[in-house]
C-alpha cells in the first residue's frame, strides 16, 4: 500500500476523460510498470502532481539537456533515470486526464527530441576533447539527425521506438587532416545508439532504428548527405516518399537537415496527380494485414496499429492522398495526422464527416494502444485477450468488458470502411499460393510463408534480396518502369522459380543473372508479354547456370525464342553463314568483327543449348550444331585478319591459307564448352620472299603473324567476351614450333615422322576455312597418310602405351569424368581411330572424322563385328548425350549429391533413366561395357 501522502494526491486528481474517478488502485492493478515507477519516485510523483503540466515538463527537459555537460560515463544512467521519470509524469498526466492526447505524444516527442540532443552533443564535446572534431557548435558540425514517422509528425506512442535517418556532410572541414569522415561519423552513430538503446538495471531511453535508411542492408548507418540525395532523387520508392512526408530534422545541424528535406521535395511532392502512389500504399497496407490475426477484426488479439482497421489504415489514408494532391497544394504538406485530415476537408479530397469519424476513432486507437504499452513498458499495440482483456478493459476507464468489446470493434469497422473505399479497387500484390509483398523496408510475415510454402527455404533472404532489386541495387532494377514491371511479374516469376525443386538456388541464379543485366526494362515487358519465357528462363537457371551467364550479357537473345521457327530444325551451315555476313560485312575494322562475331557466336550456341535444354535436338544434332557454329566464326574471323594482314603487309605472291580443325571440332562433336584444336597451314610461290606491300615481311613472318591474329580474334577476351579457347599443340612442330605450318613441311611431317599418336589425331582433321584448293590438297594429305598401310602390332602397343600413360598420369575416380575414366569416351574414340589406322590401306572409305558414322562405316565394311558396334555406338552416343548437358550446364565436375535438381533431372532424361542414381548405374555399366571391348579390339592398357 502506499503513503497516505500519495494516495491523497491521486484521489484530489480530476477524473481520465471517461466520468470515472482515478485511483491509486485502477493504475497500479492495471500496471505493473506505473506500479514499480510509482515505488521508486514516490516523491517526484507528489511533486509533478502539484504542479501544472506545462510547468513540470519544462523543467524535466531542461534537466534532461543539462546532462550533456556531464562526463560521459554520467550521461547514460543519467538519461535513463530521467526517462523512468518522464514515464511516470506521462502515465500520470495521461490517465488523470491533464493531458489530451495530443498534448501527452508531443511530450514524448518533445523529451525523445531532448534527450538525443543532450546524448549527441555529449559525444561530440567527447570527441572535441580528444581531437577528433573541430566543434564548437553542434549546428555547424556538419551532422544531422532526421526524425522519421511519428517522431518526426510529433505523434511518439508511450512505448515508442525512435526511427531516425543518420546524415552526414562527405565534404564538412570539422574534422582533422586525414580523418576518414565515413569512419568517424559511423562511429559517432553506433555510440549515440548504444546511449540511447542500451537495457540496463535503471531501464533505457529509446529502442532505436536506423532502417528507414536507403537500402539498409547495403549502407553503413549513417550515410553521407550527398549519397542520399542521388538514393532518394533517383531511386525513391513510393513508400519513402510516404515516410519523409514526416521527417524533421531534431539533432545535430539543422540548417544542413533542413536543406536536404527541400532538395528531397520534388521528390516527394510531385507536381502532377501522382495516383500510381496509391497502388504502393495499398501494397503496404496488404503487407501489414498479412500478419497473422490482422486479416479480421476480432477485438481481443487484435493489433491496434497494424491490424484491419487501426491506427496505420487511418495514416495510409491521409498520406496517400497528401502524395496524390500534396505536389499541386502546399496545404496538404503537413506532417500530423489530424492536422491532415482537416486540411483534406477544406481541400475537398474527403468529407467533414468521414474526417470527424476518423480523427475520433484515431483518437481513441492511441490512448488504447498508450493504455497498452503502459502495462509493461512494451512496444505493444494488441489487445490482451482472456481474463487480461477485463483487467485491460477497467484500466482504459471501462467497467464492462462487453462494452469496450463493442467500443473497439465499432472503432475498428469504421476505419475499415473508409479505408476500404480508397484502397480495396487496388491490384492484387499476391499469387495463387498467397501473399507477395516486397514494399518497405521489412519482411511481410505472410510472403514468408507464401515463400516458404513454395519452397523457398531461405525465405526471409529471398525478401531481402528482392527488397534489395527494389532499392536499385542492381541497373536492371533502377527504373521506374522496371520496378514496375517487375512488380506485376513477382508472383509468376517466383512460382516458375520455385518449381525446379531448389527454389532457392535458381532464385540466387536469377539474382546473379539480374545483376548481370545492363537495363532491365525491355526485358521484362517482353516476359509480361510472353509468360512463357519465365518458365524458360527458370529451367535455364535451375539447370544450366553457364548458359544463364550469357543470357545476362545479352537478354535480348531471348527474343530468338519467340521466333516462329524457333523450334524447327537447326540453321545450316549456308543459313549461318548469310547471318554471319549481315552481321560483319567485308570492311569492318578487325576489332569491331571481333565484337560482332561475339554477339553471332552467343546467340546461335545459345539457340542451340536451349535445344539441348529441351530436348527437341538429339546430342548428334547439337553437336554439329555447336560445330557448324565454330566453323562459321573461324572463316569469318579467318578473312577478317587476312584483310587486316593485307593491308599492313600486302599479298604474298601464290599465297594461300588453311584452317585444319581436329579433336571435337574436326569431329563435329563440339559441346557448348568445348575449345579449338586448330592447325594453320599455308602454301606460296617458291621463289617469293617478302610480300608485296610497303611494310613488306617474309611468307613465314607473313602466316605466322596472320596466325597469331586469328588466334587473338578467336580467343582475346573483349567488350563482348570471349569467343573460344584455341589449343594449337597438335600442330607437326608442337608447341615449340611456329604457330604457322607450310604445306611441305605438314605433307614431309605426316608422311616421315609423324607418331602413332598424332595419326590418330589426324583421323579427325577437317579442313574447315580458307583458301579451297588447298583444303582439298590437305583432306588428299591426310586420307593418304591414313590408307598407307603400317605395322599392326606396333601401332597397336603404341595405343595401348599411350592409354595407360593417360590412365596413370590423370587417375580418374568418378564415373562422371565421362571422357578419362577407364571404359569412358577417350577409349570408344581410342577404338575408332585405332581400326581406321590399321584398316584404311584395306577400306579406305571407312574414315570419317566423326566416332559413330565411323564406327557405322567400320560395320559395313565387316572390320568389326556388327554386335560389339552397335554397343559402342549406343555407348558413345550415351556419353555425347550426357557430355553435351553438362558441358552446357556446367563449369565443374558433375556431382549429382551437390547438383541442382532440375540438372538432376535432365541427366537422368539423357540417360534414359528414372533417375540420377539410375544414369551414373548405367554409365557404370556401360564404362564396364566400352574398356572390355578396347581390351578386345586394342588390348588391356593396365597391363602394359
Amino acid at each position: 500500500m502506499y503513503p497516505r501522502p500519495l494516495a491523497g494526491e491521486m484521489a484530489r486528481r480530476r477524473g481520465d476523460g471517461e466520468g470515472k474517478p482515478l485511483n491509486i488502485v485502477r493504475i497500479t492493478a492495471g500496471s505493473p510498470y506505473l506500479k514499480q515507477l510509482l515505488h521508486d519516485h514516490e516523491a517526484y510523483a507528489v511533486s509533478i502532481l502539484n504542479k501544472s503540466p506545462a510547468d513540470a515538463l519544462e523543467e524535466l527537459l531542461q534537466q534532461t539537456l543539462a546532462v550533456e555537460t556531464l562526463p560521459m560515463p554520467e550521461v547514460g544512467p543519467a538519461l535513463r533515470h530521467l526517462k523512468s521519470r518522464f514515464a511516470l509524469l506521462c502515465g500520470l498526466y495521461d490517465l488523470s486526464g491533464a493531458w489530451s492526447l495530443d498534448e501527452v505524444t508531443q511530450g514524448i516527442t518533445r523529451f525523445a527530441d531532448t534527450a538525443i540532443n543532450a546524448a549527441l552533443n555529449a559525444l561530440l564535446r567527447d570527441a572535441a576533447a580528444s581531437n577528433k572534431i573541430h566543434y564548437a557548435d553542434a549546428a555547424r558540425c556538419g551532422f544531422v539527425i532526421l526524425a522519421m514517422g511519428k517522431h518526426g509528425a510529433f505523434e511518439l506512442n508511450y512505448s515508442s521506438d525512435v526511427d531516425l535517418i543518420v546524415l552526414y556532410d562527405a565534404d564538412t572541414q570539422n574534422l582533422p587532416p586525414g580523418s576518414e569522415v565515413a569512419k568517424f561519423f559511423v562511429r559517432l552513430t553506433q555510440r549515440l545508439v548504444a546511449l540511447l538503446q542500451e537495457q540496463t538495471a535503471d531501464g533505457y531511453v529509446f529502442r532505436t532504428d536506423l532502417r528507414l535508411r536507403p537500402d539498409p542492408r547495403a549502407t553503413q548507418i549513417a550515410i553521407s548527405i550527398q549519397s542520399a540525395e542521388q538514393y532518394y532523387l533517383s531511386l525513391g520508392q513510393n513508400w519513402e516518399r510516404a515516410a519523409f512526408i514526416k521527417a524533421r530534422a531534431i539533432a545535430g545541424d539543422i540548417a544542413l537537415g533542413e536543406a536536404f528535406l527541400k532538395t528531397l521535395e520534388p521528390y516527394i511532392w510531385r507536381k502532377y496527380l501522382d495516383f500510381a502512389a496509391i497502388t504502393d500504399i495499398q501494397s503496404l497496407i496488404r503487407q501489414i494485414h498479412a500478419v497473422k490475426g490482422h486479416g479480421e477484426i476480432a477485438v481481443e488479439g487484435h493489433n491496434l496499429k497494424l491490424g484491419r482497421g487501426g491506427i496505420r489504415e487511418i495514416e495510409f489514408f491521409v498520406q496517400t492522398q497528401q502524395l496524390i494532391a500534396g505536389g499541386r497544394n502546399p496545404a496538404l504538406r503537413g506532417r500530423r495526422t489530424v492536422d491532415m485530415l482537416d486540411a483534406l476537408v477544406h481541400a475537398a479530397w474527403i468529407s467533414a464527416s468521414t474526417a470527424t469519424d476518423l480523427k475520433v476513432a484515431y483518437t481513441l486507437l492511441r490512448t488504447w494502444e498508450h493504455r497498452a504499452q503502459m502495462q509493461r513498458d512494451e512496444q505493444t499495440h494488441n489487445v490482451p485477450t482472456g481474463e487480461a482483456f477485463k483487467v485491460f478493459a477497467q484500466f482504459c476507464g471501462f467497467a464492462d468488458a462487453d462494452e469496450f468489446r463493442d467500443k473497439i470493434r465499432t472503432t475498428l469497422e469504421t476505419v475499415r470502411k473508409h479505408s476500404a473505399r480508397l484502397f480495396e479497387q487496388s491490384a492484387t500484390l499476391g499469387g495463387e499460393a498467397g501473399a507477395l509483398v516486397f514494399t518497405g523496408g521489412e519482411d511481410d510475415p505472410e510472403t514468408i510463408d507464401t515463400l516458404q510454402r513454395m519452397g523457398f527455404a531461405q525465405a526471409s533472404e529471398v525478401s531481402a534480396t528482392i527488397r534489395g532489386w527494389h532499392f536499385g541495387r542492381y541497373a536492371a532494377t533502377r527504373d521506374r518502369r522496371a520496378k514496375e514491371a517487375l512488380t506485376e511479374l513477382m508472383p509468376k516469376l517466383l512460382t516458375a522459380l520455385s518449381r525446379g525443386g531448389d527454389g532457392d538456388r535458381t532464385f540466387l541464379n536469377f539474382d546473379r543473372f539480374l545483376q548481370g543485366l545492363p537495363a532491365g526494362v525491355q526485358l521484362f515487358a517482353m516476359l509480361k508479354a510472353n509468360p512463357d519465357l519465365l518458365d524458360l528462363i527458370a529451367r535455364i537457371l535451375g539447370t544450366a547456370p553457364r548458359l544463364a551467364q550469357g543470357l545476362s550479357r545479352q537478354p535480348r537473345i531471348l527474343e530468338a525464342v519467340l521466333e516462329p521457327g524457333f523450334f524447327g530444325p537447326l540453321p545450316s551451315q549456308s543459313a549461318l553463314s548469310e547471318l554471319a555476313e549481315d552481321l560483319v560485312p567485308n570492311g569492318l575494322p578487325l576489332d569491331e568483327a571481333m565484337d560482332r562475331m561475339r554477339v553471332f557466336c552467343r546467340e546461335q550456341k545459345f539457340r542451340v543449348g536451349v535445344r539441348v535444354l529441351s530436348e527437341t535436338v538429339s546430342a548428334e544434332e547439337a553437336g554439329h550444331g555447336f560445330t557448324q557454329i565454330a566453323d562459321c566464326v573461324i572463316n569469318r574471323l579467318l578473312r577478317a585478319v587476312c584483310d587486316d594482314i593485307e593491308r599492313q603487309h600486302g599479298l604474298v605472291e601464290r599465297g594461300r591459307v588453311a584452317v585444319i580443325a581436329m579433336g571435337k571440332l574436326g569431329g563435329c562433336e563440339m559441346t557448348a564448352a568445348s575449345d579449338l584444336d586448330l592447325v594453320v597451314v599455308y602454301d606460296h610461290a617458291v621463289d617469293c620472299l617478302a610480300s608485296s606491300g610497303s611494310r613488306a615481311i617474309a611468307p613465314s613472318q607473313y602466316y605466322t603473324k596472320l596466325t597469331q591474329r586469328l588466334i587473338t580474334a578467336v580467343s582475346a577476351p573483349t567488350a563482348e567476351g570471349e569467343l573460344y579457347e584455341v589449343d594449337m599443340r597438335l600442330r607437326p612442330t608442337g608447341s615449340q614450333g611456329p604457330v604457322a605450318t607450310s604445306l611441305a613441311s605438314f605433307k614431309a611431317y605426316q608422311t616421315e615422322s609423324a607418331w602413332t599418336w598424332e595419326k590418330l589425331a589426324l583421323t579427325r582433321v577437317r579442313p574447315i576455312a580458307g583458301d579451297a584448293s588447298l583444303c582439298a590438297e590437305l583432306e588428299s594429305v591426310k586420307r593418304q597418310v591414313l590408307s598407307s598401310l603400317r605395322d599392326e602390332a606396333v601401332t597397336r602397343l603404341d595405343v595401348i602405351a599411350m592409354r595407360g600413360l593417360m590412365l596413370r598420369e590423370q587417375k580418374p575416380t568418378s564415373p562422371w569424368d565421362i571422357k578419362r575414366v577407364r571404359g569412358g569416351l577417350v577409349e570408344a574414340e581410342f577404338i575408332a581411330q585405332f581400326l581406321q589406322l590399321v584398316h584404311a590401306h584395306a577400306h579406305p572409305d571407312i574414315l570419317d572424322t566423326n566416332t559413330v558414322q565411323a564406327f557405322d562405316k567400320m560395320s559395313a565394311a565387316g572390320v568389326i563385328d556388327a554386335g560389339v558396334c552397335r554397343e559402342l555406338i549406343g555407348a558413345t552416343r550415351l556419353y555425347h548425350r550426357l557430355t553435351q548437358i553438362l558441358r552446357l550446364c556446367l563449369d565443374s565436375n558433375f556431382d549429382f549429391d551437390s547438383a541442382l535438381p532440375g540438372l538432376n533431372r535432365v541427366v537422368a532424361q539423357a540417360a534414359g533413366t528414372p533417375d540420377v542414381r539410375g544414369a551414373e548405374e548405367l554409365l557404370r555399366q556401360t564404362q564396364v561395357l566400352v574398356a572390355a571391348a578396347f581390351d578386345q579390339l586394342v588390348g588391356p592398357p593396365e597391363k602394359n
